[in-house]
């Protein structure tokens, strides 16, 4: 008897675990801001990982250095602290909730004004 295993799925009920990936409209906001950022000339490089239990995507100013900022969705911390966290480079949790525009709020940049003398 020949089994199919569809490999988008990640297995299935053949012991392996799906992977978690960030959805069409997560990775449309994400990007909005990236590419807001990048031409700001903040921002000038990303890296998506899609783990078992969590995905990541990391900022970095530059390519060969350590990512400045990494946004990540971590579904089992749904129901408690929020899916959605945005952690600096030294490991700080900057924001986190259930809601990814709020989150990544924190990392807009500040919007500078002229104040009338």
């Amino acid at each position: 008897m020949t089994v199919v295993v569809d490999a988008r799925s990640g297995g299935g009920d053949r012991g392996v675990p799906d992977l978690v990936t960030f959805h069409r409209r997560e990775l449309g906001q994400i990007l909005q801001l990236y590419g807001r950022m990048v031409a700001a000339g903040e921002w000038k490089d990303y890296g998506i990982s899609h783990l078992r239990d969590a995905a990541v995507f990391c900022i970095f100013r530059r390519h060969a250095e350590m990512p400045l900022f990494r946004i990540e969705k971590r579904p089992r911390l749904a129901g408690r602290q929020g899916m959605y966290a945005v952690i600096a480079l030294d490991g700080r949790v900057l924001k986190r909730g259930q809601d990814l525009a709020q989150v990544m709020k924190v990392l807009e940049p500040r919007r500078l004004r002229v104040v009338g003398r």
